[in-house]
């Protein structure tokens, strides 16, 4: 068994993240974001976290296939500390460019007991002969190249064809972080000076124009405007969901499942100043962060915490959002565990779930108005597959077309590789 030093170096704060993503079923933003800030790393040190955590986590299966070639034994039963250091010096010696040496000293250094040969052994072999990768066309080589699940390549061949890979690619990069205007609190003009004066270089979103991205990996709290909540961070897949939700001044809104809050604090802004808000969901931790994120938006949300198949509410409400629970293989580029992490036996189970919020709340909309149903992933079963079935339950609902940034239509994608945001699935209904 390997054990890690107690130590406050880079690698060894990177190996704790690693190993309590993969080995424990921790999210890898808010285990690394707990782990820098337990730390006294400066920023140069905490970047370099940043990169070879987040990096190794991506690259888990290009990193296990590789290893494989240069392991004694089967990775599968390296014990779990071996196992991570041993992605951890591989990471470093193929998608950086940290010296071979560097790299493999330092994450042997970490290493105690009787491993320590073997983890040597091994990333020595790998530093000396690299990797090639495969360069086929299949679900696996395609994984192998981007890191994505090979089910998920296959998912993303049918719905893209040739721009599969190119999608699993942008999925398996870092997303820029995206900050969403406040428009009760400031203006993006605004917004923007106070980025560009803090040193940073941000730029305009194409698909929700009152977003600017930063390139920089910044720490939002330290940003100019945060704690006078002039922003929330907020992929522009997101923010087009409301777009598209279109709440108005005055209306009743529901978000059924609400959790952290930032779509039902961008629509109680649009709402304002007699409509109402009401962010429910099942999770009391989730409900908290919804109100927390209201309060420091300056904005009024209702939170309610509450089962979306059972609901306590009752309508009418003007309009319906049910961003449902999804496999969220959408949003790997903030969390890349999802690039393997969700399995496709579990989708089957995930649509049922979404189709019985949806089918439960759509009768709280009063006729007349709209339901929006979104999922930040795209196998069909929880998108086109839920929404016909979403249409079979609820003979009270009609598809309505909803302006996409590519045209108007009744189901809207939106793709990383194209639209540079998160793989988000947008339909629209109303009540008849």
């Amino acid at each position: 068994m390997v054990s890690v030093s107690i130590s406050g170096s880079p690698r060894a704060v990177a190996l704790d993240v690693i190993r309590r993503v993969t080995d424990e079923g921790a999210y890898s933003n808010l285990t690394l974001r707990a782990a820098l800030d337990r730390s006294s790393l400066d920023p140069r040190d905490r970047n370099l976290v940043t990169e070879i955590a987040y990096g190794t986590i991506r690259r888990l299966l290009s990193l296990d296939w590789v290893l494989a070639k240069h392991s004694s034994r089967p990775l599968e039963r390296v014990t779990p500390g071996a196992r991570a250091l041993l992605r951890l010096g591989a990471y470093q010696l193929l998608f950086t460019r940290i010296p071979s040496h560097a790299a493999v000293d330092e994450t042997v250094g970490l290493a105690e007991g009787g491993e320590r040969g073997f983890v040597n052994a091994v990333l020595r072999s790998l530093a000396r002969s690299g990797a090639v990768w495969p360069d086929g066309k299949d679900d696996q080589a395609v994984s192998i190249r981007t890191g994505l699940a090979p089910w998920a390549v296959r998912e993303l061949r049918r719905l893209l064809g040739e721009e599969a890979e190119a999608a699993a690619a942008a999925l398996g990069h870092r997303a820029p972080l995206t900050l969403r205007t406040n428009s009760c609190r400031t203006t993006v003009d605004e917004l923007e000076g106070a980025q560009i004066a803090g040193g940073h270089r941000p730029t305009r979103g194409r698909i929700h124009p009152e977003s600017l991205q930063l390139q920089d990996g910044a720490d939002p709290r330290s940003l100019p405007g945060y704690r006078e909540g002039w922003f929330a961070v907020q992929d522009q897949a997101s923010s087009y969901v409301v777009a598209a939700l279109d709440p108005q001044p005055g209306e009743r809104v529901l978000d059924a499942c609400a959790g952290p809050g930032g779509k039902a604090a961008h629509a109680a802004c649009r709402c304002r100043p007699e409509g109402l808000v009401i962010g429910a969901d099942l999770s009391p931790t989730r409900a908290r962060l919804v109100r927390d994120q209201a309060g420091r938006l300056g904005v009024r949300v209702a939170v309610v915490i509450q089962d979306g198949r059972t609901p306590a509410l009752r309508g009418p409400f003007d309009r319906i959002l049910v961003d449902a629970p999804c496999s969220g293989v959408g949003s790997a580029r903030r969390r890349p565990e999802l690039l393997w992490r969700a399995r496709r036996q579990n989708l089957s189970t995930l649509a049922r779930l979404q189709v019985a919020i949806v089918t439960k709340v759509a009768g709280l909309l009063r006729p007349g108005g709209r339901l929006v149903y979104s999922v930040c992933t795209f196998p069909r079963a929880e998108t086109d597959a839920a929404c016909d079935a979403i249409l079979r339950r609820r003979p009270d609902l009609r598809a309505e077309v909803l302006p996409g940034p590519h045209g108007d239509a009744e189901r809207v994608r939106l793709w990383p590789h194209r639209d540079g945001t998160d793989a988000m699935f947008v339909a629209g209904f109303r009540r008849r």
